[in-house]
């Protein structure tokens, strides 16, 4: 594993560019489950209401139903709540010190690598924390859900307020896919592809990108996944674990 460990250095050492792509595997590092590993959400498949947790946070169903939707959303929040960003996290902000642009692609909604220090993320699926109403401009940012109505509603108009994250359904947010596609067009030295499965085209698509623009793609993941047969390096260690052992390669 020192072997996979340094090779993995001495290509981050050498690149001048680099995109990590971070899912739920480096979160859980902070104490949150996968959604879709061992010991997540979605192993539960039905929600308190009878209904998949799929449909409880789709688009549709908030039409439908935002009560029922707003209830698995909490559930999410509190099992962020009291968590802090790890190792994993701190360690992409420090490379992000060292090198001319890096920048995160993260599928995460917990806000943990803002929260550390990283100033360019693209949240793709967007930040639990930033409310923002259905009918108007309102909008806020909150620490957490403890202070909320049930069913939240805008103060300026009354109308149901919702996270500004993408449900089931519902399409990237315009402004981050752009970003994502301006930055991709650039092209990076190095992706980093890290604890996540990479079962949506947007999310594999940087790896197998990177190869054909003449760089190089690291997977952090001790299972098996969408691109696990197409990086130039798999790592099959925990995504805090292994962004440690990195950091101090190139830092010790």
């Amino acid at each position: 594993m020192d072997d996979l460990l340094d090779t993995a250095a001495d290509w981050l050492r050498d690149a001048t560019s680099v995109l990590a792509i971070t899912g739920a595997g480096l979160s859980a590092d902070s104490g949150l489950p996968t959604y879709r590993g061992v010991g997540g959400i979605y192993e539960d498949r039905d929600t308190a209401d009878g209904v998949p947790i799929e449909v409880a946070l789709s688009g549709s169903m908030f039409r439908q139903d935002p009560a029922i939707t707003w209830r698995t959303i909490r559930r999410i929040e509190g099992a962020c709540r009291g968590r802090e960003p790890n190792d994993g996290h701190r360690a992409l902000v420090w490379l992000e010190d060292q090198k001319d642009r890096v920048w995160v692609l993260t599928q995460n909604v917990d806000g943990f690598h803002r929260a550390a220090g990283s100033r360019q993320v693209i949240d793709i699926h967007g930040d639990l924390h930033q409310l923002h109403c259905t009918a108007c401009r309102w909008s806020e940012t909150v620490a957490d859900y403890s202070g909320l109505d049930e069913l939240p509603v805008c103060p300026d108009c009354g109308s149901v307020v919702r996270p500004k994250v993408v449900l089931f359904g519902e399409m990237l947010p315009p402004a981050a896919l752009a970003t994502f596609q301006r930055e991709l067009a650039r092209g990076f030295d190095l992706v980093l592809s890290i604890g996540t499965t990479s079962v949506f085209p947007y999310i594999a698509q940087p790896v197998r990108h990177v190869g054909l623009v003449g760089g190089k793609s690291i997977e952090v993941n001790p299972g098996v996944t969408e691109v696990s047969h197409a990086v130039d390096l798999k790592i099959p260690l925990g995504a805090a674990q292994t962004l440690r052992a990195l950091r101090e390669r190139l830092a010790p």
